[in-house]
């Protein structure tokens, strides 16, 4: 997806990751980050609200970030992972934790499927951010196709299995944009729905309007999926960091795309 959703020379993708990270301002979040919703259009159109979300994981360490990002290249049953080997982007290559997928292959919801891998942009645009924010970490990509309730239920069970398991610090995000190509106005309130249930941490509100189609979001199910790990790892607080759509960027306001970056955390109060 180099040179095509963000820069293949390496300098340029840094330095455009490192401006949006400049620009991304917000009150410092007082806790540990265990979850977190990323868009992943082209980064002119996400790329600054992506950074906000991004921006709150620098100074942090975690051994492990699991990725969960929709299908969009083709169709097929629960969740595909790519269980060996590496992702590379222009900054480098991320290491699979191939003892954690191992645990996760365990789930009857989850297959070894490269093809759905292969072309997927909605994993591949988090890679370069997390390569810059953290410098080093090992990766689980995960591509889910079909989303309803039961596969984000047994795949946050797998994962929290698997990462207890394991022992190590892990963060887990979920990829998605929200809606697509509505009118400016009523684009914004269509993804103010959803803005609202991930501001106050409300998985059940959330699928619920879902359910009733009166939100949307093409990884409805890794957004689903993220708010039950992130609360299994611990999280008690959410806080959404930014709103916006493409034609914030664009300026055409016909039919635009959304994207939020929010982060679900456990206080630091509460750590023990």
């Amino acid at each position: 997806m180099s040179g095509m959703f963000y820069p293949a020379n390496p300098e340029v993708l840094r330095r455009d990751i490192e401006r949006y990270l400049e620009n991304a301002v917000f009150d410092a979040i007082e806790g540990n980050v265990t979850g977190m919703i990323s868009p992943h259009a082209g980064y002119t159109y996400s790329g600054p609200v992506a950074a906000y979300g991004y921006k709150s994981l620098l100074g942090k360490a975690y051994d492990t970030v699991i990725v969960i990002a929709p299908s969009h290249r083709m169709h097929f049953e629960g969740v595909a992972i790519q269980d060996k080997g590496g992702y590379r982007t222009p900054l480098g290559m991320v290491d699979i934790d191939e003892d954690i997928s191992e645990e996760i292959l365990k789930s009857s919801a989850v297959n070894m499927n490269l093809k759905a891998h292969t072309g997927e942009h909605s994993l591949e645009v988090q890679i370069p951010f997390l390569q810059v924010v953290l410098k080093s970490f090992m990766l689980v990509p995960l591509v889910m196709g079909t989303q309803d309730l039961s596969i984000c239920e047994d795949l946050s069970r797998c994962l929290l299995e698997a990462v207890q398991k394991s022992g190590k610090q892990c963060l887990i995000i979920g990829s998605s944009d929200l809606s697509h190509y509505y009118p400016y106005e009523k684009a914004v309130n269509i993804d103010n729905i959803i803005v609202e249930h991930l501001e106050r941490f409300d998985i059940k509100g959330l699928e619920e309007d879902f359910n009733r189609s009166k939100c949307e979001a093409c990884g409805f199910g890794t957004m689903i999926t993220t708010m039950m790990v992130a609360e299994k790892f611990g999280a008690t607080g959410s806080r959404v960091l930014k709103y916006a759509n493409s034609g914030d960027v664009s300026g055409d306001r016909s039919g635009v795309v959304g994207y939020v970056s929010a982060v679900f955390y456990k206080s630091s109060e509460n750590k023990e």
